[in-house]
């Protein structure tokens, strides 16, 4: 039986980031990618995650899979002068590399996001993902999130358009986190 573990990550060894990194562009290829299409550089991926542990409205999780990381999420708060939309924060940048799936561990990371958020006091949380990532739809309505929207144009794609759907889940006291 695989180990698995998710953990809230403050920084990287080397070898993490590069596992984390490994990780990233294998999802990307297969389509699960996080706003790029193609893998960038590595050292621009090295960039991206390394500013991810920077910023202070950031927290990123990662999910091991036999002591590899082998995908990622982020729970991403709002900004200090939204005082409107401090209530709300956002799951972002959320994959699996395609080795490690059939596991839990996009479940595991999705809760683990979500019980970050109720336990800073968030009372939404939010999220968005490609009209393809039919897995990823299913995971988060399992987990009751709510559709609000559609983005006809949300992503462009190798020259095809496509769609974006929107999610939020109420995490106010009364709504008990879903169990796996």
């Amino acid at each position: 039986m695989a180990e698995i573990a998710i953990e809230r990550v403050e920084a990287l060894k080397t070898g993490d980031l590069h596992d984390l990194c490994d990780a990233a562009d294998d999802a990307i290829k297969v389509g699960g990618g996080f706003g790029w299409v193609a893998p960038p550089s590595r050292d621009i991926m090295e960039r991206y995650w390394k500013g991810v542990l920077v910023v202070p409205e950031r927290i990123l999780f990662v999910a091991r899979l036999d002591g590899v990381i082998a995908g990622s999420a982020q729970l991403v708060k709002p900004a200090r002068n939204n005082e409107a939309q401090a209530h709300a924060a956002s799951l972002t940048t959320s994959f699996v590399a395609p080795w490690a799936r059939g596991h839990g561990l996009a479940r595991s990371l999705t809760q683990a996001v979500e019980a970050e958020a109720r336990t800073a006091g968030f009372r939404v949380l939010n999220l968005d993902v490609r009209e393809t990532q039919d897995a990823a739809i299913r995971l988060y309505e399992d987990l009751g999130f709510k559709r609000w929207g559609t983005h006809p144009f949300y992503a462009l794609v190798d020259g095809h358009r496509l769609a974006g759907h929107f999610y939020a889940k109420d995490l106010t006291p009364d709504t008990p986190p879903d169990t796996p």
